[in-house]
């Protein structure tokens, strides 16, 4: 009995955080991500992942709060994910979902370099990272980076270099960067699906110079953008997407170097 008054306190709490999140979406936003003092300022943001179907699986509420707010968003994808010898078929799913997500297909790039090839035994080097990435900077006038945290959600080790690599460039360029990362949370918070958006948003509140808390106000689009990946769209996948808290919510947290 104990047992059944749980699980059925769980699928009101499931229930009343989606509602949490349609409403949301119906109405004006209050997070002020990206703009001064609540007025909209139009950014060029760098969205900067390992592989393909990052941008999916946990980066979705990011961009999806980004494109339905005018931001100039771009994708850079270090490598095409060719771990498993399928790394030309990723690429390509990579461009079908960022149409689904409404990312222009001219402002994704995806890098197949022999240096960062993906992989849990591939360290990637830090230095040619900052470098690649103040390319793309340069190149697109960036204002904005976004990326992993040190853990990298999953604790990949091509994660972690990637957001070892920000850090390097903010490093070199400390005035002229602002950079966010995604945090990662614990595992009981990672698979507890919208239910997570209570704890995160109560955390961005206390630190409100430092981080926000950004609600995925359309996760149905999630689901189709990761499906467009197709040769990872396996059965573990599809749970992850369906009961992980960053198809729902991403909190984001300033990098300071």
């Amino acid at each position: 009995m104990d047992w059944l008054l749980v699980i059925l306190s769980l699928i009101v709490l499931w229930i009343a955080s989606l509602c949490k999140i349609i409403h949301t979406s119906s109405s004006p936003s209050r997070t002020f991500f990206l703009s001064n003092g609540g007025a909209f300022c139009k950014k060029n943001v760098l969205l900067v992942v390992a592989h393909p179907d990052d941008e999916s699986m946990f980066f979705s509420p990011t961009i999806s709060y980004l494109i339905s707010r005018g931001h100039n968003l771009h994708i850079l994808c270090l490598s095409i994910g060719n771990a498993d010898g399928m790394g030309n078929a990723r690429k390509h799913e990579l461009y079908k979902a960022c149409a689904v997500l409404k990312v222009p297909l001219q402002k994704v790039n995806v890098l197949d370099r022999p240096e960062l090839q993906d992989g849990f035994g591939q360290i990637w080097d830090h230095n040619l990272l900052a470098r690649i990435i103040k390319e793309e900077v340069s190149r697109h006038e960036i204002d904005v980076i976004i990326t992993f945290d040190g853990y990298g959600v999953s604790g990949h080790c091509n994660h972690c270099d990637v957001h070892y690599g920000v850090r390097r460039l903010l490093q070199e360029n400390p005035q002229s960067l602002q950079a966010w990362e995604l945090v990662s949370t614990n595992i009981f918070r990672k698979y507890s699906g919208p239910i997570d958006i209570w704890l995160s948003m109560l955390l961005a509140i206390k630190d409100t110079d430092r981080m926000h808390c950004l609600l995925n106000e359309q996760p149905k689009k999630s689901f189709h953008a990761m499906s467009e990946h197709s040769s990872q769209w396996v059965w573990f996948r599809k749970l992850f997407v369906s009961f992980s808290s960053y198809t729902y919510v991403n909190t984001l947290r300033k990098i300071n170097v």
